[in-house]
């Protein structure tokens, strides 16, 4: 099982495929050193084969931004896990938060969207977290424990089916605002229960917990020291190579 942090650029709609050319020619030198990390990009579906190719033979990898949760059929605009597969993805994002609340994806198709990726041999990255109303309630705890019962019941040990869950909080995804390390540390404590309550012993240990939400290249080393984080979902900072590169070289001590 793959222990090491997990960091993720996911460049939402953003950078055309010439630019996602551009930065990975600019990025690959930058991080060709960094060891111990388990690094990835997430472009836009039309800029995914150009990414496998540029990353072959690098320890980047790509990850798709979506998917749908059916293998094939009269779904237009959409794309399967197996189309994903098949042009190098390694990682799929499932239920971040903009698309739970943008394109009113809920629990249930979420988890359709998850098993789906896990049949195709992805990753999955299942995105959880609270809204500001839901924190100020008092219901964070809960609400993330529903999205990751939802989505993880049933499932077999994922030393087999390996998974990733990202906490992204809603009210700190593009808003330059972090939440606090005390708060990720919480929440990130609690999840790691829950992921081992669901899948006990090895195989939930080994199940990756990532914290996004206005990651930097200046908060990045507290975040990923705190106890029980093991990687990054990264936006807006991803978008430049250079910062991208600043987060994945952090020193982790």
């Amino acid at each position: 099982m793959d222990s090491r942090p997990l960091l993720i650029a996911n460049f939402k709609m953003f950078l055309a495929e010439p630019e996602v050319a551009t930065y990975l020619n600019r990025l690959k030198p930058l991080v060709f050193a960094t060891e111990g990390r388990a690094i990835v990009i997430a472009p836009a579906f039309t800029s995914l084969r150009t990414a496998a190719i540029l990353t072959e033979r690098s320890q980047i990898q790509v990850a798709a931004q979506d998917v749908h949760p059916e293998p094939e059929g009269a779904f237009t605009g959409s794309v399967s896990a197996r189309m994903l597969a098949s042009v190098g993805c390694r990682y799929v994002l499932v239920g971040h938060s903009e698309r739970r609340q943008g394109a009113g994806e809920d629990d249930a198709l979420v988890a359709r969207k998850l098993r789906a990726a896990l049949s195709a041999g992805l990753i999955p990255v299942l995105c959880v977290g609270e809204k500001l109303e839901e924190r100020r309630g008092g219901r964070a705890a809960e609400v993330v424990a529903r999205q990751l019962e939802a989505a993880l019941a049933g499932l077999s040990s994922p030393g087999q089916r390996p998974l990733a869950v990202a906490y992204e909080p809603v009210w700190a995804i593009g808003t330059g605002e972090t939440a606090t390390v005390e708060q990720v540390g919480e929440m990130h404590r609690r999840i790691r229960g829950w992921v081992e309550s669901i899948f006990p012993g090895e195989p939930g240990a080994g199940v990756r917990v990532l914290y996004g939400g206005s990651v930097t290249p200046a908060n990045a080393a507290g975040l990923l020291v705190t106890p029980a984080v093991n990687g990054l979902l990264v936006g807006g900072a991803s978008r430049d190579a250079e910062q991208f590169a600043a987060i994945c070289n952090t020193p982790l001590a």
